[in-house]
């Protein structure tokens, strides 16, 4: 335990999903609550759900941990509420855990969003682009916990990931993939593709990006899903920005049902959707005290397209106000602390089952069991940057024999990252800046 920083780093874990923050940097600090984001709220994911039903043990041992290592009074399990085989079995165990409880949560999206999930548990507001342990809390995803116990209690590095493979696959499934091997030998083990013309679409529905199946398992790869390429949530992703800004000329009605139904704008921050339409149409956001910074404050979570009965699309402006903004050096200067929040925000949580009717995913809303994987790869390519931060540095040379586990790269010196390791047993072919390819 008096090395758990070390031990994280050592072992390579990041956040298994989202931006991959190195755990090390986030556990190296003391709050007074830590919580365990069990909300998986992306539609059609299953992963950190079936976790919590398998091991709950672990995880309260990890959580344990956890809390020794920030000195926090309080451990929070948050999960859905209809979450029910892993609310059974974390349950059971409780009693034998100190300050430990679970919070359930309602079936609304976004409710893994970190801030909302701050805020529904606590009733904490973390300030405008700010981070949880600003209020003194600290949050984890499921695997990412788990990976810190197998890291302590079986010296095992993160070498795989659990993936959801949905959509148009043949069989429906959850399986832990090692990191590396592409993205359709990763579609393969679900039986493949049951359609010809296909995208795959890396992550969730609503925050997911499409992909290629040349593209690999990465420490983040948390779900696969496979869509015609004339499915409407596809046609959606690659709309150019310019065709919707046309299409918003025309038929925006300025409602504000976007800003109203934003999750952070509910939680008192200050992002308005329909001001960034606004600008778009007349040059003018028609409010002095909102400018394209405010467009920082988004999270990217795409529920304003779905909120505007136009289908509309605030967030590919905001994406793109961010990127310009960040080419120009300018940084969010938006800072503010709510003190409370939006008084209707309770009403306005958007229920899941219409936002996956929505998005035209109802035939796909099915189960995805946990499958164990005993297929042998023979080739991976291991990505020495899957987290925010520098690349890793590797300690490795071409013509290396490694097994699976084994070091290949390493923090650079003191900078943000993180280490990684073999997946598989074999040998270093290639190593560039990027990357490193093994060969069984």
């Amino acid at each position: 335990m008096d090395n758990l920083i070390e031990t994280i780093q050592k072992n390579g874990i990041i956040g298994a999903g989202g931006a991959g923050f190195p755990t090390q940097v986030k556990l190296n600090t003391k709050a007074d609550t830590v919580i365990i984001n069990g909300a998986e709220c992306e539609p059609l994911l299953r992963v950190d759900q079936q976790l919590m039903a398998m091991r709950p043990e672990d995880l309260l041992d990890a959580l344990t941990m956890i809390m020794k290592q920030l000195g926090a009074k309080n451990g929070i399990i948050a999960m859905k509420r209809h979450y029910v085989e892993a609310d059974m079995a974390i349950s059971k165990l409780l009693s034998k855990y100190e300050n430990i409880s679970i919070f359930h949560l309602e079936e609304f999206y976004p409710a893994g969003d970190e801030q909302v999930l701050v805020y529904e548990v606590t009733g904490k507001i973390v300030p405008e682009g700010g981070i949880p342990i600003e209020v003194g809390i600290v949050v984890n995803n499921v695997e990412t916990a788990l990976n810190i116990y197998d890291a302590v209690n079986k010296n095992q590095p993160v070498t795989e990931s659990y993936v959801t493979l949905t959509g148009s696959v043949k069989t429906k499934m959850t399986i832990s993939l090692p990191l590396g091997i592409t993205l359709k030998e990763a579609i393969d083990m679900a039986g493949g593709p049951t359609i010809s013309d296909y995208a795959i679409i890396n992550g969730g529905p609503m925050m997911g990006k499409i992909v290629s199946e040349v593209d690999r398992i990465t420490k983040t790869t948390k779900g696969l899903i496979i869509l015609p390429k004339d499915h409407s949530l596809i046609i959606s992703l690659t709309k150019p920005i310019g065709n919707m800004i046309k299409i918003a000329k025309s038929s925006c009605m300025h409602c504000n049902i976007c800003t109203e139904m934003c999750p952070r704008y509910l939680i008192g921050h200050r992002i308005e959707p329909n001001k960034m339409i606004r600008f778009t149409n007349y040059q003018s956001f028609c409010d002095s005290a909102t400018t394209p910074i405010n467009a920082f404050l988004c999270c990217n979570c795409r529920l304003c397209e779905y909120a505007c009965v136009m289908g509309l699309q605030p967030w590919k402006l905001h994406m793109a106000f961010k990127d310009e903004l960040g080419a120009k050096g300018i940084k969010n200067d938006l800072h503010n602390k709510p003190e409370n929040a939006h008084p209707f925000r309770e009403y306005r949580r958007y229920p899941v089952k219409k936002l996956i009717a929505q998005l035209e995913l109802t035939e796909h809303d099915k189960p995805a069991p946990m499958e164990k994987n005993s297929k042998q790869f023979n080739k991976v390519s291991i990505s020495l940057k899957q987290h925010i931060g520098a690349p890793a540095t590797p300690t490795v040379r071409v013509g290396d024999v490694v097994k699976r586990g084994d070091m290949i790269a390493e923090m650079n010196g003191n900078t943000l990252g993180t280490s990684y390791h073999a997946s598989i047993n074999g040998k270093v072919v290639s190593i560039d800046y990027n990357e490193i390819i093994i060969e069984k």
